[in-house]
């Protein structure tokens, strides 16, 4: 598993429940989600590539950037 971590948009507790939701679609491809609202990141461990990753989390309608692989 990957951990990948991404800047998004997100101002309050709603768009961090709307990171959660779409991701969480992604059902067992997802292994952990870990928001972080006050830096505005999400890391995300799964086996799935960041593009994956980004095209879900762009369904929230929030800027979203790739940051990298956490290590």
């Amino acid at each position: 598993m990957t951990v990948h971590e991404f800047k998004v948009e997100m101002t309050c507790g709603g768009c961090a429940s709307a990171v959660e939701r779409v991701l969480g679609k992604l059902g067992d491809k997802v292994e952990k989600v870990n928001i972080n609202l006050e830096d505005r990141t999400v890391s995300v461990t799964s086996n799935l590539s960041s593009d994956e990753l980004m095209e879900q989390l762009r369904k929230t309608g929030k800027s979203t950037t790739y940051v990298g692989v956490k290590k």
